[in-house]
């Protein structure tokens, strides 16, 4: 009988174990519900999930009498130049704004220094024709701007 009680005493016991929930992973204080650091690695997000980048407001330029054609095939090399500068990872961001002022666009450069992106406007043919110019500012925001181009890939039915 001792040994029958003994056996099922270590039968309730090994069952009381098997229920017993796993402790959650206990969170650093300052971790948000969430975060995933991996991601905020390959981003380059700081503890605030920002980063630095710079940004361009397109500006018209001193030179805007081109004719029709030519102004079409600047705004044509204008958006290659853009294509490119996306597919290398140093744009992160550009559009249009949708009135007529005299800021006509921006830019949002994965680049460390306002120099670096002077050097990468410049390649731009509406600023290398004076269309268009380039006022540079360091510029502090969301590392999630990263994810911007790929995200518009999976949205876009056209190409530009």
């Amino acid at each position: 009988m001792k040994n029958y009680l003994m056996y099922l005493g270590l039968i309730i016991l090994f069952s009381a174990c098997g229920q017993v929930e796993p402790q959650k992973e206990i969170q650093a204080e300052s971790e948000k519900p969430g975060y995933d650091s991996i991601m905020a690695m390959k981003l380059g997000a700081d503890d605030y999930g920002m980063k630095k980048y710079v940004m361009a407001f397109l500006k018209r330029g001193p030179n805007r009498d081109q004719d029709s054609a030519t102004a079409a095939q600047l705004q044509r090399a204008h958006l290659d130049n853009i294509m490119r500068m996306a597919e290398e990872g140093t744009l992160v961001l550009a559009g249009p704004f949708l009135d007529s002022g005299e800021i006509r666009g921006i830019y949002i450069f994965d680049v460390e220094t306002v120099e670096e992106a002077k050097a990468l406007t410049e390649t731009d043919p509406a600023i290398q024709s004076g269309r268009l110019v380039m006022e540079l500012h360091p510029w502090y925001g969301s590392a999630a701007l990263m994810k911007v181009s790929e995200l518009s890939e999976q949205i876009a039915k056209k190409s530009i």
